[in-house]
């Protein structure tokens, strides 16, 4: 909605370049992109054709709230993203033994259920042993067999690293995966990692971030430079094209729920910093 606004308010104004307004759909899936396509009106088979090159696009500025509640705690106007974070997921399994809980002393067991409880906290002692935004989590997990009266023989699991650098995301996996070896020494229980995502980061362009932030400035609004720990439909526009984003704060660092809410009078100001952004923008050879 802001970049219409964007659009309307520049109806009456000569640019330098065509402006063009890029409507992002399907983000909470459903639909295949053929289908969605067709539905809206569109022709699947005629993508190849208008598939856009590098060099195609000058620059691309996106306007999104936080989803993060960094803003919103530290009561400023404005993000300046640095850039999108890089992610890398891993499938992990923990084998141990499998045995009858009633019959099986505690220093006998190969419990592959401790052993990964024990992984997720080393995961975060890793994550929080050095400086930086990095973050990591194991979200998912299930236990096998299963039963109430059976030592969980094997583990099954997730893993996620996310920065912007990927390099850091290596090294802290790296990093994670010498301090497993010792879990296992310990434990008995062991460890087999299977890597099967990767979102390359995308860096905002430096010059684009030094606009907006003097846009930002010029206004007097409060801001902070900072990644997006999220992922954006940017991430996929800047392997073609320079990019850079405008964050608002998110209330509570809450989105894709219900709850989301900015204050109208912050998507204001990100409006306006847009704005201003793809004025400054078309001045620029």
């Amino acid at each position: 909605m802001a970049a219409v606004e964007v659009a309307q308010t520049l109806e009456s104004v000569f640019l330098r370049h065509p402006l063009e307004i890029v409507v992002w759909a399907n983000e909470e899936g459903g639909k295949t992109i053929g289908k969605g396509m067709s539905f809206m009106g569109g022709d699947p088979l005629k993508l190849a054709a208008n598939q856009r090159q590098a060099g195609d696009i000058a620059a691309y500025v996106e306007l999104h709230i936080e989803q993060g509640a960094e803003l919103d705690r530290l009561g400023l106007d404005i993000g300046v993203v640095q850039g999108i974070v890089g992610i890398k997921r891993w499938y992990v399994e923990a084998e141990g033994f499998a045995n009858y809980a009633g019959t099986t002393l505690m220093n006998r067991r190969q419990d592959a259920l401790l052993a990964a409880s024990k992984f997720v906290v080393l995961v975060n002692d890793v994550i929080t042993s050095v400086a930086g935004t990095q973050v990591g989590t194991v979200g998912k997990m299930q236990a096998l067999p299963g039963a109430p009266n059976v030592i969980p023989g094997q583990a099954l699991f997730s893993m996620e690293i996310r920065d912007l650098s990927m390099e850091k995301v290596d090294q802290l996996f790296t990093e994670i995966k010498r301090r497993t070896k010792g879990l296992s020494e310990e434990s008995g229980v062991q460890f087999q990692f299977e890597h099967y995502y990767t979102s390359p980061s995308a860096p905002a362009n430096k010059f684009i971030m030094s606009l907006i932030e003097s846009r930002v400035v010029a206004r007097c609004y409060s801001y902070q430079a900072m990644p997006s720990g999220a992922g954006h439909d940017a991430q996929s526009i800047a392997q073609i094209a320079p990019m850079g984003m405008i964050f608002v704060p998110s209330k509570n660092g809450v989105s894709h729920a219900p709850s989301e809410y900015t204050d109208p009078a912050l998507i204001t100001k990100g409006a306006n910093v847009l704005l201003d952004t793809i004025l400054t923008l078309d001045d620029v050879d």
